[in-house]
C-alpha cells in the first residue's frame, strides 16, 4: 500500500476470493484493504502504541443520525461512561485534507459535541480541541498523548485523569 506519516506496524492482511482484508483489532475481525482502511489501521495502531490510548475506549464506524440520515464517525474515542470525547476522520492519502472535510467532522460533531477533532490522510494530521465556554477552537502542534486529554478512566471515587 502506501507510505505514511505515521509509524508502520504489522498489519494482518489476508486474500479472500482476489481482494485483500486488513485486521481490524477494534471491530476484532478482517476489513475490506482501502487507501482509506490502509490510513484508519495505521493511525489507531499510533493513537494505541505511541500515545497510549485504551484500545477499549476506541471504537471504528460508529453510527450516528444527522439531519434525519445515517452517517459514520471513522474513529470516536470515549470515556469511561462512554460519552464521545474525541471524533478522528480519515481520508485517503491521495484526497488532501480540506476545509470541506473540516465541514464533515464538524457535521458530526453537531451530535457528538467532542473535546477534540482530527482530521488525518495518512501524510497530514489536524488536531484541534474545541472549548464551548468561550465558543472557539484551537489546533494543536500534535496529536496529544491520551495522559494530556483529561479523559476519565474511572467512576470509581477517585477517579483518574
Amino acid at each position: 500500500m502506501f507510505d505514511l506519516n505515521l509509524p508502520k506496524y504489522e498489519a494482518k492482511i489476508i486474500r479472500r476470493n482476489e481482494k485483500h482484508y486488513i485486521w481490524d483489532c477494534l471491530r476484532r475481525r478482517y476489513i475490506a484493504l482501502t487507501p482509506e482502511e490502509w490510513v484508519r489501521q495505521h493511525f489507531v495502531h499510533y493513537l494505541i502504541e505511541y500515545k497510549s490510548y485504551p484500545a477499549a475506549l476506541l471504537a471504528n464506524e460508529v453510527s450516528l443520525r444527522l439531519h434525519g440520515m445515517s452517517r459514520r464517525c471513522d474513529t470516536v474515542l470515549y470515556d469511561r461512561e462512554v460519552r464521545p470525547r474525541m471524533i478522528i476522520e480519515y481520508k485517503a492519502p491521495h484526497i488532501p485534507v480540506t476545509q470541506q472535510v473540516f465541514d464533515q467532522i464538524c457535521r458530526y460533531n453537531f451530535v457528538l459535541q467532542v473535546d477534540y477533532l482530527i482530521v488525518s490522510n495518512g501524510l497530514e494530521h489536524y488536531c484541534c480541541r474545541l472549548d464551548y465556554k468561550e465558543n472557539n477552537y484551537t489546533f494543536l502542534p500534535q496529536i496529544p498523548a491520551f495522559s494530556e486529554l483529561g479523559v476519565k478512566l474511572s467512576s470509581a471515587a477517585g477517579d483518574v485523569k
